[in-house]
């Protein structure tokens, strides 16, 4: 049996040292944004490629279902890397660069909120769907990795992990939206309760 101790121990410590190192402000700004947008009822689209294109997914499972499971009202949150169709239409007749602006072209409203996710913080599908939504007034944010690349200076509110590794990003974007669906979720199920008391 190949013994890779040393290696889970050191991949543990490099994502335990920069999850000490989150910035809580910027959680708790992102998800302040999050409750504002779900009060007001607006959309929250999320984008991402590859393993962030996963989290964006994720994301929207965590609130549409289960931050919204005990409500009356649900989120709306919407996934632009999940119509593969749309997708491949747009890269095919236009460009790969484009295919999360178009979509938001379709939906985008005001209040809405755009959620950009990108490792390497330089995913041009992803800089120009925050830059159209930034244009429209929107609300944007990053999720981003490395030195924060483009992202990072063109969203209006980032979550910046200040490592040069893409799967520890990941893993970290994924437990930042995690802890973000449960804060939000406790505050909502407490509205609820002080309600169904008054």
């Amino acid at each position: 049996m190949i013994d890779f101790t040393s290696e889970i121990k050191k991949y543990l410590q490099l994502l335990e040292h920069n999850l000490s190192a989150l910035n809580i402000l910027q959680i708790n700004q992102i998800a302040d944004v999050i409750q504002s947008a779900y009060d007001n009822g607006n959309t929250i689209f999320t984008m991402g490629n590859g393993g962030s294109g996963t989290t964006a997914s994720h994301i929207v499972c965590d609130f549409n279902n289960g931050a919204s499971a005990k409500l009356a009202r649900k989120f709306k949150v919407m996934c632009l890397n999940d119509n593969v169709p749309s997708i491949s239409a747009i890269a095919n007749d236009i460009s790969y660069d484009a295919i999360f602006k178009e979509q938001l072209k379709n939906f985008l409203r005001p209040g809405d909120v755009v959620i950009g996710l990108s490792a390497s913080g330089n995913s041009k599908n992803i800089i120009r769907a925050i830059e159209y939504a930034n244009k429209s007034g929107v609300t944007t944010i990053g999720f981003c990795g490395f030195d924060g690349g483009k992202l990072k200076k063109t969203a209006k509110y980032s979550i910046h992990i200040k490592v040069d590794d893409m799967k520890v990003v990941e893993d970290i974007h994924s437990i930042i939206s995690h802890i973000i669906m449960k804060m939000l979720s406790a505050e909502l199920m407490k509205r609820k309760s002080k309600k169904n008391i008054l």
